[in-house]
């Protein structure tokens, strides 16, 4: 009788992630990340332009209303590289953040078919969102060295050394957010709804559209401080384009709560993934 190769078994301590597992499922995040990139414009016709298109599309918009009509400032940068360089965090952030929250509803099939580390799907929708950051980056490179050419007053700091980790950051507080969420969308659908309109309005306490500066201090700044994105955009704001107001501890904020979030977002999960296919 030949012995088993592998045995499965449930994890006792709600906390806990088999990291060994998870990374023997490599192939399988491989296979997830490519389904991702490929499924989301199959059918489309302009396909990865879309990458391109959106955030152009978003900056004219942000340029035409805050620029524009309500005539905000920008610390003095260029409008179209201002808006840009906080949009492409936010799109970061937000694609990994309702993709996550969808997980168990969107994969209820394959789950309850076959087993595999049910964190391996929303690790994948992360990572796999790294090529649309990745474009959108060069864009803004591409839109960086356009103004810097025309006199345009940017700086380069040497805090963008810390853009991996910015954009890591994003990806955790991403991941723990929807993960938690979808935790929670297994027994309420309407949550789905609800986070959807949250996230739109989340934006408008970020410093995406305006500069952190322009907010005075009181209750408003400080809610906007406790916002973990804020710090990040504008940590990346400070480090690519000279403003911004970048702070160490602020900064350390974020990744603690960073860290806070994935350990509790990680125990809800793996409290759901055990029963979620009676609810779900």
């Amino acid at each position: 009788m030949e012995k088993p190769t592998l045995i499965i078994t449930p994890h006792h301590k709600l906390w806990s992630i088999d990291v060994k597992e998870i990374w023997r499922y490599r192939d399988l995040i491989s296979l997830f990340i490519k389904r991702n990139i490929v499924v989301q414009y199959k059918q489309t016709i302009l396909g990865p332009l879309w990458y391109i298109i959106q955030p152009v599309l978003t900056v004219i918009m942000n340029m035409v209303v805050f620029g524009g009509i309500a005539k905000m400032s920008t610390d003095g940068i260029p409008q179209p590289i201002f808006y840009m360089a906080g949009n492409i965090c936010w799109f970061y952030f937000a694609d990994c953040l309702n993709q996550t929250s969808t997980t168990f509803v969107t994969n209820q099939a394959m789950f309850g078919k076959v087993y595999f580390p049910r964190l391996v799907v929303p690790i994948a929708t992360v990572i796999s969102n790294l090529l649309r950051f990745g474009i959108q980056l060069a864009l803004f490179i591409v839109l960086y060295l356009f103004f810097f050419m025309k006199g345009a007053s940017l700086t380069i700091h040497y805090q963008i050394v810390l853009v991996p980790l910015l954009v890591v950051m994003i990806g955790g507080l991403g991941l723990g957010f929807g993960i938690i969420v979808s935790s929670m969308t297994t027994k309420y659908r309407d949550l789905t709804i609800l986070f959807t309109f949250i996230v739109q309005l989340w934006m408008y306490g970020t410093p995406i559209v305006y500069p952190l500066s322009m907010v005075p201090s009181g209750t408003l700044r400080t809610l906007i401080l406790a916002n973990p994105m804020s710090s990040i955009v504008e940590a990346f704001k400070f480090a690519t384009l000279g403003e911004g107001c970048f702070s160490w501890p602020a900064l350390t904020y974020s990744f603690v709560f960073m860290c806070v979030l994935l350990l509790f977002g990680t125990i809800v999960f793996n409290k759901v993934q055990r029963s979620f296919m009676d609810t779900v």
